[in-house]
């Protein structure tokens, strides 16, 4: 059944796409080993629901395959994003062919590229993205010249870079890039000042990763043990924003998502699930449309009073 919610849809960049605000992220149900029939459940449930966003990347444990699964017979439905750069560790046959060589090399990159096409059961992917790629590799410029022979022979149809920071900085200048895929959320701003301007100015796609920061909040003033959600709790404690203090879990959800989706320059942001039913959640928190004026700059200015120069960019 249709999800009965609006859902908007923005140009990416120059690429002549038109995504949805809100796309699903692979990270999680590859991480978390989500069993198949769940990820058919919840990519069919976000795709009547007219997201058509799915970005994953080769390094997500096997979360390609199940992407790859789920959405077969209903591919052209789908804009969708991988990333490379990373050496999968692959079977002992794979590590012959070169899949084990060190993370940037060109041949690796080569091989991983055809592998995630593979694991996604498609010729193409719509972009094929840089995974947080070191600035010395983008300096070198061997990578780049690997997806954009990519692009060529019409493995993707654009090419991307998630990276935050000096980095993101540099692939947005670079010229290199179709679309930029950054962290940006309450408690990551970096990008708003450093990273957007300059990717509006090229006409670039912006993807968000961590539009929620990870809802780091929901542990309360327990702080997290895993690395990947514990900065975003420690910056928070810092902010000691208002509404994370006044409402619940979800209604801190739904301002978070608006934050992100409102601040100018942002495509569309990528959430991430491991249960179908917050794909209607998230829809009709995104399609309450951007916070308040007076609401999205107090989360601004919380940020520009607190936040110290060395709260860069989460990769």
């Amino acid at each position: 059944m249709a999800i009965e919610m609006a859902i908007e849809y923005r140009a990416l960049g120059k690429t002549g796409l038109r995504v949805s605000t809100l796309g699903f992220g692979g990270s999680e149900i590859g991480y978390q080993a989500v069993a198949q029939k769940a990820v058919d459940k919840i990519l069919n449930t976000a795709l009547d629901a007219g997201i058509n966003v799915i970005d994953t990347a080769e390094c997500y444990a096997d979360g390609e395959a199940l992407i790859g699964k789920a959405i077969a017979r209903r591919r052209a439905e789908v804009v969708l994003m991988t990333k490379c750069g990373h050496a999968p560790l692959g079977s002992a046959s794979e590590r012959a062919l070169g899949y084990a060589q060190p993370d940037w090399e060109p041949a690796m990159l080569a091989r991983s590229i055809e592998r995630s096409l593979k694991n996604l059961r498609t010729d193409h992917v719509e972009v094929i993205q840089f995974h947080s790629p070191p600035l010395a590799t983008l300096r070198d410029g061997r990578a780049i010249e690997v997806i954009h022979k990519a692009r060529e022979r019409g493995q993707a149809r654009f090419v991307g870079c998630s990276a935050d920071s000096d980095e993101a900085v540099y692939a947005v200048d670079s010229g290199a890039f179709d679309t930029v895929q950054i962290s940006v959320n309450i408690a990551d701003q970096e990008a708003i000042e450093l990273v957007l301007p300059r990717a509006a100015a090229r006409g670039m796609g912006v993807i968000v990763k961590r539009p929620i920061a990870n809802a780091a909040w929901r542990h309360g003033k327990q702080p997290p043990g895993d690395w990947y959600t514990r900065p975003y709790w420690d910056r928070l404690q810092a902010l000691d924003y208002d509404f994370l203090r006044r409402g619940g879990v979800e209604d801190s959800v739904a301002i978070a998502l608006r934050f992100t989706l409102g601040t100018a320059g942002v495509t569309t942001a990528i959430v991430g699930t491991t249960r179908p039913e917050r794909i209607a959640q998230n829809i009709a928190h995104a399609s309450a449309g951007p916070l308040p004026g007076a609401e999205y700059e107090a989360i601004r200015a919380r940020w520009r009073l607190v936040a110290p120069r060395d709260w860069t960019g989460q990769r």
